[in-house]
């Protein structure tokens, strides 16, 4: 009973208009996450951004492509190593404070190409 809810799912289909075509099959746009590069081909960029921030400093760490449960992994490693707080969401991993060259040799002792920029 429940494998027929899921197909016929009304939220999916909100924005949908009326078919006439007997033939018309609904397609879902389902977003396919990348797989995650071993760390040796992951080409990571180390900055400090204090845009829109409000005077404070955050470390930005870039370029990762993988998984968003392999991002918030490597993000919870880099926090725990540094002792502060941040978060990770689109690519992106940010440590509250300016740990630019730590976070650099926490990322190259992991085994990944990282640079400060």
């Amino acid at each position: 009973m429940t494998e027929m809810k899921k197909d016929n799912d009304w939220k999916d289909r909100l924005n949908i208009v009326y078919s006439t075509n007997p033939d018309f099959q609904f397609e879902k746009d389902e977003e396919v996450e990348p797989e995650t590069l071993e760390p040796a081909r992951q080409q990571l960029r180390i900055s400090l951004d204090k845009r829109n921030r409000n005077g404070k400093s955050v470390t930005l760490v870039t370029g990762f492509v993988g998984t968003a449960d392999d991002l918030h992994t490597l993000a919870k490693k880099l926090k725990t190593k540094c002792g502060v707080g941040g978060s990770d969401k689109e690519g992106e991993i940010l440590i509250q404070g300016d740990f630019r060259q730590k976070v650099l040799d926490i990322l190259l002792a992991e085994g990944y190409r990282a640079r400060i920029i």
